[in-house]
């Protein structure tokens, strides 16, 4: 009879606890999740732009009025920045090594996304309601 394998994990791991976090799995998933509905997205996002080029103020004000183009500038911005802070986290988990550093990383990280996002977000809905 064949012997069981032997885990993968080195001993002293298994000693202190130092598996898996267990949340690497879905922050995987939303990034795929994200990259793909950004595909879509992005190519809606270049053809309003790209309609939108040479027009005046009140051209583009009328133009994302409509609900449609209002509405999927909205959504590129939303799996944008939620794309973009999960690449961040990966990056800050990945190489920034000191604890108290990357607590702060993750904050500022955490606090940036949201600005950008919400900037974004009042931006179009001005545009789009006024």
């Amino acid at each position: 009879m064949a012997k069981s394998p032997a885990p993968v994990r080195p001993a002293m791991s298994r000693v202190r606890f130092l598996g898996s976090a267990k949340s690497g799995t879905a922050d995987a998933w939303n990034m795929r999740i994200t990259s793909i509905a950004l595909v879509p997205l992005s190519i809606a996002f270049v053809a309003i732009v790209l309609s939108l080029l040479g027009k005046d103020y009140a051209a583009v004000r009328t133009e994302l009025g409509h609900p449609l183009p209002a509405i999927l500038m909205l959504l590129f911005i939303l799996s944008g920045v939620f794309h973009m802070k999960l690449g961040m986290q990966s990056i800050i988990d990945d190489y920034v090594h000191a604890a108290q550093l990357k607590e702060w990383a993750l904050i500022a990280n955490l606090f940036s996304s949201v600005c950008i996002g919400l900037a974004c977000i009042y931006a179009v809905l001005k545009l789009s309601f006024t």
